[in-house]
């Protein structure tokens, strides 16, 4: 076949009935022996414009081009695409079809089948193994993986010291070894308000967070996340149940710590603003962690199933981001828990700027667009799609825009903007937004580069996916290591 198009992103394998998402689609198209006029992604025969066509491919130009007769023009190196489509939600099983229309030079349009995504119903979580929960019963949600079997020991007696005894706790391993995985058993012993699940193959963080949640039994009206290896005061719970109110979510300050106990930050807000109620700034650079949430049962049901993007993701990141969709956020300005610094855990050590296992990869202006720009798009086109009748008319623009400065001067603009809000003491995002911008303008950059030059010239312009992509806000990384 002289056509050849593909997806190379992974997505998603399922969907629940009547949840709609956003999923980023990376790959290819190219034919042997004419050029390829024009391209559109399918979604049940839905057409959506891609935000990239005729990109730069060096490793597939590479890989096809060298010593065979499968790309003799080396068409192949002006064939990437992508884009961020919408999946609606569908209110029975199904397969959502993913196609291509391309059309070629010889005037004909051709429709190729590259994916399909079945839905199914939505899995109900167990109820709770002693039944019923009381009413305002909190599950926290666990998410563990060759835990320091000390440390983890020092968080689940915390837990059991809470001053606010109206909770229960699932947890979801990774994958964790047989012998320290019965030494947690061994830490949990027979205590009826933990139940420790192992998930069948690994996951990382962001998906086992996910499964932690969606194990929590459907009658918890609040939920909160918890690490490992931290440590609750006594009244976390309570002070930020006081502190929920009417709000969707609450959240408190927490004291940085070595694994030896010493003190190494009183307050995480130490030279950066803390706002919770800006929707881009938050879109932008996160300032809620996982384990300072309480959260309500309406925004679990409103985050599952987590998003499909590139790059390295975070479950607290877009817990936080649907919380503020959906309603207001609650902040108590104290510390209510430790929050232990060490190389193995997934944000990596914040105060000696130590990365976390996760961040291997390239970096420069390719990460700073695939993991950077393009997972906060599909965030902001999932928020649209799942929280659009909920989001105020000022949410809703500042997610708008955003997507928008993938595509627009006037948008990208604002975004590029953004930090000058700090002359005026508004300096939350420690101007992340200027990486985000400077991905950005590669991309728009980059076919201007490509078309004045000539293979093999042109081989030097490369839109290949960095696997992984290692994105950097220089300001923010800098905020974590105390300098």
């Amino acid at each position: 076949m002289d056509l050849r198009v593909s997806i190379e992103s992974n997505l998603p394998a399922s969907l629940p009935v009547g949840s709609a998402t956003a999923i980023f689609c990376f790959g290819h198209c190219f034919d042997r022996h004419q050029s390829v006029d024009g391209l559109e992604l399918l979604v049940d025969g839905a057409a959506h414009r891609p935000a990239a066509t005729g990109m730069p491919r060096r490793d597939l130009f590479d890989w096809l081009h060298r010593g065979t007769a499968e790309d003799p023009e080396g068409r192949s190196y002006r064939s990437g695409f992508w884009a961020t489509v919408p999946i609606p939600a569908r209110d029975r099983p199904g397969r959502v079809r993913l196609e291509a229309a391309v059309r070629l030079a010889d005037g004909s349009t051709d429709v190729v089948p590259l994916a399909s995504i079945e839905v199914t119903e939505r899995r109900r979580p167990r109820p709770w193994k002693t039944g019923p929960l009381p009413p305002g019963t909190v599950a926290i949600c666990m998410a563990t993986y060759e835990p320091d079997v000390a440390l983890f020991r020092v968080q689940v007696e915390s837990l059991r010291k809470q001053t606010d005894e109206r909770w229960i706790c699932v947890i979801s391993d990774d994958g964790t070894g047989s012998d320290r995985f019965q030494e947690m058993r061994e830490v949990i012993g027979d205590d009826p308000r933990f139940e420790l699940t192992r998930g069948g193959e690994r996951v990382g963080p962001y998906r086992n967070f996910e499964r932690a949640l969606a194990m929590a039994p459907p009658d918890a009206e609040l939920l909160a996340f918890s690490d490992q290896d931290d440590r609750w005061y006594p009244d976390k719970l309570e002070r930020l149940r006081e502190a929920l109110g009417s709000a969707q979510l609450s959240y408190c300050d927490q004291r940085l710590i070595d694994p030896q106990g010493q003190v190494l930050r009183e307050s995480l807000w130490q030279g950066r603003r803390n706002d919770y109620a800006n929707m881009a700034s938050l879109l932008v650079a996160n300032t809620i962690t996982g384990a300072a949430m309480l959260f309500r049962r309406e925004v679990k049901e409103l985050a599952l199933p987590f998003p499909w993007s590139p790059g390295t993701q975070y479950h607290d990141h877009w817990l936080a981001l649907v919380a503020l969709a959906n309603g207001e956020i609650a902040y108590v300005d104290r510390p209510l828990y430790d929050y232990v610094q060490h190389f193995a855990a997934v944000s990596g050590d914040l105060i000696h700027g130590e990365p976390s296992g996760t961040a291997d990869g390239s970096r420069g202006l390719r990460s700073a667009y695939f993991g950077g720009y393009v997972p906060r798009q599909v965030q902001a086109r999932t928020l649209l799609l799942r929280c659009g009748p909920r989001l105020t008319s000022r949410k809703r623009r500042a997610l708008e825009r955003f997507i928008r400065s993938g595509s627009s001067p006037v948008a990208l603009t604002w975004l590029a903007a953004r930090p000058l809000r700090r002359l005026v003491g508004r300096d939350e995002t420690l101007g992340g937004e200027v990486a985000l911008v400077r991905g950005v303008l590669w991309r728009w950059l980059l076919p201007l580069a490509v078309g004045r030059a000539q293979l093999p010239g042109a081989r030097a312009y490369d839109a290949s996916f960095p696997d992984p992509p290692q994105f950097e806000q220089p300001r923010l990384r800098r905020w974590r290591a105390g300098s």
